[in-house]
């Protein structure tokens, strides 16, 4: 299986280590020749702006969006802000998931934190009941989720961070930063599923 990580900016090599680890062939993607062959791509964390004017400097939004319609896309932290239609403020994004996202809603790098989890749809992937243990810096939350969008996860009191719409998937948290692979392979079975829109 062939997957991009969207390689502008941000920690996109802990997100190869964790798919390299699980058998995918990982392509860094700076150019949209980069998107072909590609059964899904990954847009990290880092700083939104920045990946935002990244990718139309280097033309790449035209060439994600058709990419997007088609694959699977996960976008974590940053990537789930890029991935949104509305975040209440003017910067490029794709625009491409019916969703409504804040960022910083959690404060900066100092109020950083972990919480477990239960996301039921991982037990697609591993069929043991263990929470999942979610790494969240500088965090975005996802205040609106509209349409076909499906929340996967929630905290306690209720946030939304964790989302699908069709072969979309967008976190607020960082699983790459953790041990725990089963978000990556989640994400893996959805772009291994050519047909599920």
């Amino acid at each position: 299986m062939n997957i991009g990580v969207l390689a502008l900016q941000g920690d996109f090599l802990e997100h190869q280590k964790m798919l390299e680890r699980l058998g995918a062939r990982v392509i860094q993607v700076r150019l949209p020749q980069h998107l072909q062959d590609l059964d899904g791509l990954i847009i990290p964390g880092g700083e939104s702006t920045t990946i935002g004017k990244l990718a139309v400097e280097f033309g790449l939004m035209e060439p994600l969006r058709a990419f997007a319609h088609d694959h699977a896309v996960w976008g974590t932290c940053a990537g789930a802000i890029f991935l949104a239609r509305d975040i209440g403020r003017d910067q490029p994004l794709l625009g491409v998931m019916d969703i409504t996202v804040e960022r910083n809603a959690f404060g900066r790098q100092v109020d950083s934190f972990a919480t477990d989890l239960d996301v039921s749809v991982l037990k697609e992937v591993d069929s043991t009941d263990r929470p999942f243990r979610a790494v969240f810096i500088r965090a975005p939350r996802i205040t609106k989720a509209n349409g076909t969008t499906r929340t996967l996860a929630t905290l306690s009191d209720g946030t939304i961070v964790a989302v699908r719409q069709n072969r979309w998937l967008a976190t607020s948290f960082h699983p790459e930063l953790t041990g725990d692979d089963r978000f990556h392979r989640y994400f893996m079975e959805m772009a291994q599923s050519k047909h599920a829109r």
